[in-house]
């Protein structure tokens, strides 16, 4: 049996025509059942669905062979013991630093200034940070970071942004980017020894249909 790791939402659907590329049609809807577990087409292949944030644990630790993961995710998680051989180029977005319109950003992280940044991205907030010479306080938040600045609870938050449209909505402005994300495929480096042969089956038919 093969399991795959998936998260609902934007990375399970556009993980679906990959796993068509490799002859595997998941057999439900996620967000028409409660099914944490789905079978596919192939007696031998299977869907758990977990937090986004959890995907690499599941795979490192063998609850899952392979998954899908943003490289957000995976720079947090840390990637230990998971090999990586693709960057699917899919559920792109970029991280960036966003404050309020009236916060003067590039006085403010001058050397040796001292800022309050809101992130759920705490290791990667700190080490860009670190790498301009910028003190931080980093307050850890799980959702609703465009809060943050507009209650003075911090002077940025460091998130995740696709239209920019939720930071508009909110008053708020992107003043840096720190790098551009996309999904990767993540393997539990034992399974790949084990199951050799179906992994690689999969891998090379994900490869062949990355989008441009």
């Amino acid at each position: 049996m093969i399991t795959l790791a998936l998260s609902k939402g934007r990375i399970f659907e556009e993980t679906l025509p990959l796993l068509r590329a490799a002859g595997i049609e998941v057999a439900e809807d996620p967000e028409k059942s409660r099914k944490l577990i789905i079978g596919t087409n192939r007696p031998d292949v299977r869907v758990v669905l977990v937090r986004a944030s959890d995907v690499p644990t599941y795979v490192q630790y063998g609850g899952a062979d392979l998954g899908v993961t943003g490289k957000d995710t995976l720079i947090e998680h840390g990637g230990s013991g998971l090999y990586q051989p693709l960057d699917l180029r899919i559920a792109k977005c970029r991280m960036s630093v966003a404050t309020r319109a009236d916060f003067d950003y590039a006085n403010a992280v001058k050397q040796g200034s001292r800022i309050r940044v809101a992130t759920k991205y705490t290791l990667t907030a700190r080490q860009h940070f670190s790498d301009k010479g910028v003190h931080v306080d980093v307050i850890k938040l799980y959702g609703s970071m465009e809060l943050a600045p507009l209650t003075g609870l911090a002077d940025a938050i460091v998130d995740l942004v696709s239209s920019g449209n939720t930071l508009k909505a909110n008053h708020l402005i992107e003043v840096e980017e720190i790098m551009k994300i996309s999904a990767r495929l993540v393997v539990n480096q034992a399974a790949l020894k084990l199951k050799r042969e179906p992994i690689r089956a999969i891998i090379d038919a994900f490869a062949s249909a990355i989008p441009d």
